[in-house]
C-alpha cells in the first residue's frame, strides 16, 4: 500500500486540490526550518496579504454601496489584521500543518503571528494555483462571519475594545491611560493621552476629551503593534466613539 499523502489532510480543511502540491508545501513551511528565508512561506505570505486585502475590499465595496471610504476603512483593518487571520487559522488549525524548526516544535504557546502568516501564505498559495476565484472562495468562506461581526458594531471604531482584547489575549496584560497633558480653556479643553502596555509607552494621542483622547491613543498602539491600518484623518476616528459603559459624551 502507498503511504497516505501528508498534504491530503490540508488540503481537505481549504477544500481545494492543488494542482501543485509545492505550492502548498511551501505556504506550510516556517522560516524556522526552511534551508534559507527564500525557500520559507514568507513570500507567500506577503502575496497574500496582498490578495486578502483586495477580496475584502472589493467584498466590501459591493455589499455596502452606501458606506464611505472611511467606514469601510475602518472595517477593513479590523477584518485583514494579524489577530483576526490568526483567530480564522487556529480555527482551521493551520498551525498544527506548519513545518517547524526543533526549537518550535512542540511549543506549547506559540505566537499568534505565525497561525496568521500561515492563513495569508495560504491565500497565496491558492491565488497562484487557482488564481483569484480559489482564493477568493476560501478568504470569504471564513472571512464572511469576521465581516459582519465588525459591521454588527462588536468592534467598530472602538479601539480601546481592540486594544484591550488583543493586549490580554497576546501580551497577558492590560492597557492603562496617562493624561499627559490639557490645554485651552475649561469651554474648549483638549486632552493629551498616551497608552501603556507592558511597560511600553506608545505614541500620545490629542482629543477634546479624555475619552476621545484614548480612542486615539488606542489607535496609536494598535498602529504600532501592525493590527489597525493607518487613517486617513483624525477626522476617522468619528467623535460617537465610546465604551459600551459610557455616554456619547465620554463620561460614565
Amino acid at each position: 500500500m502507498s503511504e497516505p499523502d501528508p498534504l491530503d489532510a490540508i488540503q481537505t480543511v481549504l477544500d481545494y486540490r492543488f494542482r501543485d502540491a509545492g505550492l502548498l508545501r511551501s505556504a506550510l513551511t516556517h522560516s524556522s526550518i526552511a534551508s534559507n528565508r527564500v525557500a520559507s512561506n514568507e513570500r507567500l505570505e506577503f502575496l497574500g496579504d496582498a490578495i486578502l486585502g483586495l477580496v475584502i475590499c472589493e467584498e466590501l465595496y459591493a455589499r455596502y454601496p452606501n458606506y464611505l471610504e472611511g467606514d469601510m476603512t475602518r472595517i477593513k483593518s479590523v477584518v485583514v489584521s494579524r489577530d483576526t487571520c490568526a483567530c480564522v487559522a487556529n480555527r482551521l488549525g493551520l498551525v498544527d500543518h506548519l513545518s517547524l524548526g526543533k526549537g518550535m516544535t512542540g511549543a506549547a504557546d506559540l505566537p499568534s503571528s505565525l497561525a496568521a502568516c500561515a492563513y495569508e501564505a495560504c491565500v497565496g498559495a491558492l491565488y497562484l494555483d487557482g488564481g483569484l476565484e480559489a482564493a477568493r472562495a476560501f478568504i470569504l468562506r471564513h472571512m464572511a462571519a469576521e465581516i459582519e461581526t465588525v459591521v454588527a458594531g462588536r468592534h467598530h471604531r472602538n479601539y480601546k475594545s481592540m486594544l484591550q482584547q488583543y493586549a490580554q489575549r497576546v501580551l497577558a496584560s492590560t492597557p492603562s491611560y496617562e493624561l499627559q497633558d490639557e490645554k485651552g480653556p475649561d469651554h474648549a479643553k483638549a486632552f493629551e493621552v498616551a497608552v501603556v502596555v507592558r511597560g511600553r509607552r506608545f505614541l500620545s494621542a490629542w482629543g477634546p476629551s479624555k475619552k476621545a483622547a484614548e480612542q486615539r491613543a488606542a489607535y496609536e498602539a494598535l498602529l504600532a503593534l501592525g493590527q489597525v491600518e493607518e487613517i486617513a484623518a483624525p477626522g476617522d476616528f468619528g467623535e460617537d466613539t465610546f465604551d459600551a459603559d459610557e455616554g456619547p459624551d465620554g463620561e460614565a
